[in-house]
């Protein structure tokens, strides 16, 4: 495998807070002809939510964008915890973790761009990807997927905490 670690999770994760663009899509948004905007999602990734979901691990993804991919995904997998078109994202995290009363050894967040800043600073295990933009890569403490965005990177936080 590449040159960094593999990621250390404790196994007292109860949930994972992502990101949806960026980390579960590889950031690119695709327009047609007539307007309409669309996502690639790896079926590894989809494949990394039911791990979660089997392992009794909760989900939850607060995405800074609106999108029918984010929509398809909650409803098929049963997502309950799913935020769109937040600016400001750490207020909603803040609100899920003292909803479902988790401590910091309990919950991970996923981020790849600067909107996920203050999550990803304010939780104790913090993830990005490596295609992540710089103000990520530089938090303290942040470790790192193998795999970019949309390459089956949730997966692979999926797989470290269902192994």
């Amino acid at each position: 495998m590449g040159n960094m670690s593999e990621l250390k999770l404790p196994d007292t994760i109860k949930m994972v807070i992502t990101d949806f663009d960026g980390v579960i899509t590889d950031n690119c948004v695709y327009i047609s002809d007539d307007g309409i905007m669309s996502r690639k999602i790896n079926f590894k990734d989809v494949v990394g939510f039911y791990l979660l979901k089997r392992n009794n691990i909760d989900i939850a993804i607060i995405s800074g964008e609106k999108n029918a991919a984010i929509e398809t995904i909650a409803k098929n997998l049963e997502i309950k915890e799913v935020y769109q078109s937040i600016r400001n994202k750490l207020p909603i995290m803040k609100e899920i973790i003292e909803k479902k009363n988790l401590s910091q050894e309990e919950y991970l967040y996923i981020g790849d761009d600067i909107n996920d800043l203050e999550c990803l600073n304010y939780a104790k295990y913090r993830i990005t990807v490596p295609n992540s933009t710089d103000k990520v890569k530089a938090v303290e403490n942040i470790q790192f997927t193998h795999k970019c965005g949309g390459d089956g990177a949730f997966r692979e936080v999926a797989d470290c905490l269902t192994n």
